[in-house]
């Protein structure tokens, strides 16, 4: 194990380039995009849910699911309408995001296997500078809390990759069944139908995992994090395993939603945002703290009321229409973030980019990363940088838009029978005009498709697709 952390903070520090050795001084100024100066870098949350729509929150329209959390959230920050995840599915979502990469360049993605398993033998290759691991050097206390699905093997575990500890279920609820009749299990679901393990660091604490209380103590283990590490700049990554099904909620949330079931696991997320909230206010961070709410793909729309609704989106999760890809995503940052809504395009990648300028970190120069800088949008200095988004399923790239525009090369729904359809010309949609997919206007503007296949070659010239991490298994035991 310690010769592979050497080889990782050698990567680490041949990437940084020239300015590695000042990195080390987390103390150093920072300077912000107005030119003012500031001892103090701040700290990052982001709340990342599983397989919610984005159609799933009262402030994105859901009439019956109550989120007054997250609504005071977006009216004291921003609320973005046309923000992606890198992938429709969780392993290839979560690596886009803690990498800053399209997954086909880590080999975070297959078309064999979409996710990882309890059987999987990779995971998240040790060459990839996770933004954890981008941060320590900067003085970063880390912790990572929740689902990780980047490899349950223990080379691959947070505590591996740049995080100082780790609580939480290595991958999805859904995974090591040990009970329950066929889909009928999803529907009236038991802890014990699921063997899933709880970890702390790299041991088992608790199995199965009481995922009734799973919520709730993946907040409170945030909360205590936070008390913990105020005199420290911090990252925390709160990674919740629902609303992906089956559905748990604690005692105090069953059975008070309108929406049922899936809104009680919602409404009680929202509650845990609200706790967070409340004691960073209380601790006096919550001006030097940036944090961001969003999801690692769109609902699940197999499992009928047990899953989520991307509103007026097409499809869902496993998809590459808009319903798998555009999530809600919602920036708080009191005294920094001007209260806005925010309809340019983002992407979880940015995150990635914008987090490390935020604490003076350097990007990676040795290897190519997708993540653009915000920091123009958060402070209201400019519009954000990204203007295109590549929406690959597994391996392959299947549509492309750029501005209001989307391309669709190949169309597929997240998880029916159907086999890929290829379109040539490409299917194009106007995305401002119609966001639901709809109307072809293909033939109507041959000019603009001749610019998106401009863009495509520009992307693949770029690409190297990296081995896959994701077909290989465990020999049986």
């Amino acid at each position: 194990m310690q010769d592979a952390m050497t080889r990782r903070e050698l990567l680490r520090c041949a990437s940084i380039g020239a300015a590695g050795a000042a990195l080390w001084n987390w103390s150093r100024p920072l300077t912000t995009l107005a030119g003012e100066r500031t001892e103090r870098k701040p700290n990052f949350v982001i709340v990342f849910c599983d397989d919610l729509g984005y159609g799933d929150l009262s402030c994105y329209g859901h009439p019956t699911i109550r989120t007054p959390n997250l609504n005071r959230m977006a009216a004291e920050g921003q609320r973005w309408t046309d923000f992606y995840v890198g992938a429709s599915v969780c392993t290839p979502s979560r690596a886009a995001l803690l990498t800053g990469r399209l997954p086909i360049r880590s080999g975070m993605c297959s078309d064999r296997r979409r996710v990882l398993f309890p059987d999987s033998a990779k995971g998240l290759p040790e060459t990839e500078i996770t933004l954890a691991e981008a941060l320590k050097p900067q003085g970063y206390t880390t912790a990572a809390i929740g689902k990780w699905h980047l490899g349950h093997l223990p080379q691959y575990l947070p505590t591996n990759n740049g995080f100082d500890s780790y609580f939480g279920i290595p991958y999805s609820n859904d995974m090591d069944r040990v009970g329950g009749e066929g889909r009928q299990a999803f529907f009236d679901p038991k802890v014990e139908y699921w063997n899933v393990p709880l970890m702390r660091d790299d041991k088992i604490v608790e199995r199965p995992a009481n995922q009734n209380t799973i919520t709730k103590r993946y907040t409170e283990e945030a909360v205590r994090f936070i008390q913990k590490s105020k005199n420290k700049p911090f990252f925390l990554y709160l990674a919740h395993n629902l609303p992906h099904v089956p559905l748990f909620t604690s005692d105090e949330f069953r059975n008070t939603s309108p929406r049922g079931l899936y809104g009680d696991v919602v409404e009680e997320i929202d509650a845990g945002v609200g706790r967070i909230l409340a004691t960073l206010k209380a601790e006096g961070l919550a001006e030097n703290t940036y944090v961001v709410f969003t999801s690692d793909n769109g609902p699940w729309l197999s499992y009928d009321q047990h899953g989520g609704s991307a509103g007026l989106l097409r499809e869902g999760k496993g998809s590459t229409y808009e319903g798998g890809m555009r999530e809600p995503c919602i920036m708080w940052w009191p005294g920094t973030i001007k209260p806005a809504v925010i309809q340019d395009i983002g992407a979880t990648m940015d995150l990635y980019t914008t987090m490390l300028k935020l604490a003076g970190a350097e990007v990676p120069t040795d290897r190519v990363v997708d993540g653009l800088d915000l920091r123009p949008v958060l402070f209201g200095k400019g519009a954000s940088p990204r203007d295109t988004m590549f929406y690959y399923r597994g391996t392959r790239l299947y549509a492309v838009r750029k501005g209001s525009y989307k391309a669709h090369f190949t169309t597929r729904t997240g998880y029916g029978p159907d086999r890929p359809v290829k379109h040539d010309p490409p299917q194009l949609y106007h995305l401002g005009h119609d966001p639901s997919e709809k109307y072809d206007i293909a033939k109507d503007h041959p000019d603009i498709i001749a610019a998106m296949m401009k863009e495509v070659e520009r992307h693949r010239r770029t690409l190297k697709p990296a081995p896959d991490q994701l077909a290989e298994r465990l020999p049986a035991s």
